[in-house]
């Protein structure tokens, strides 16, 4: 019996020593990923400043030219509205789903995401949504027939 306890103590211990290397693995693998990930950030933020700064230079260069023949503020507006236009196609770019072509209504009877949730949206608890009706509505000015 003494011989098998101490076996059972050796496996614990094993357990725990492995268990440890595992987690030290683990740390040091988040602490890489983490390294490059940052590294790979910071390169994208300098790349966005860089592109930021050649644009307003690409702006600044139009407006300058269209100064040679127009007055300042006209050259200004027109390419403020170049501006625009480039702004709003890119934002259109980046988002091909939502295209104004490409929008078809829903089904009446699908509802978008899954199915519908059992509590109304407008916080009541757990009060669920009222049954639906089993008749169809009637027109309040027809007469009413009694039979």
């Amino acid at each position: 019996m003494d011989r098998m306890d101490h076996l059972e103590h050796l496996d614990k211990h094993l357990v725990e020593e492995l268990a440890q290397v595992a987690r030290e693995t683990v740390r040091d693998e988040l602490r890489e990923q983490g390294r490059k990930q940052r590294r790979t950030a910071m390169l994208y933020a300098a790349s966005g400043a860089a592109a930021l700064y050649a644009g307003a230079a690409v702006a600044l260069a139009v407006g300058l030219a269209l100064a040679a023949g127009l007055p300042g503020w006209a050259a200004a507006l027109i390419t403020a509205a170049l501006l625009g236009v480039v702004a709003y196609v890119l934002r259109g770019a980046a988002r091909p789903g939502h295209r104004h072509e490409d929008h078809t209504p829903h089904a009446p009877h699908r509802v978008i995401g899954g199915t519908a949730p059992g509590v109304p949206p407008g916080g009541l608890g757990g009060m669920p949504y009222p049954p639906a009706p089993t008749e169809p509505p009637t027109d309040p000015d027809a007469p009413h027939h009694r039979a």
